[in-house]
């Protein structure tokens, strides 16, 4: 069973940088694609970002430019870099992977909170 821990959230003025770390009980190197997505109150989950295992990257149109998504293998650790957070980008942010039979795991969410 692989288990996936984030870390990395917090409390952040506008204009700051957090970084997310997704760390994983077991081999990444096996998961087609792992990312973040967010959930803001109120708000349907979205996605963020995601990384495929040939490093193809994907981001939604509101964080492009902003954030980078990262995997290391070697660590079995997914980061997501932020940049330039604003409010909005306040929410729990939860990171997933997807294994080559299309089963996503989950981690339990780490809350991200841009103050203006």
């Amino acid at each position: 069973q692989v288990q996936l821990v984030e870390s990395g959230g917090g409390l952040v003025q506008a204009g700051g940088s957090l970084r997310l770390s997704c760390a994983t009980s077991g081999s990444i190197f096996s998961m087609n694609t792992m990312g973040w997505y967010r959930q803001a109150p109120g708000k349907q989950r979205e996605l963020v970002a995601r990384i495929t295992s040939g490093r193809s990257t994907n981001y939604a149109d509101s964080v492009k430019g902003r954030f980078t998504i990262s995997r290391d293998n070697a660590k079995n650790t997914v980061y997501l870099q932020m940049n330039s957070l604003k409010p909005e980008d306040t929410a729990v942010y939860y990171c997933y992977a997807r294994n080559s039979i299309g089963y996503d795991y989950w981690g339990q969410g780490t809350q991200v909170t841009v103050s203006s």
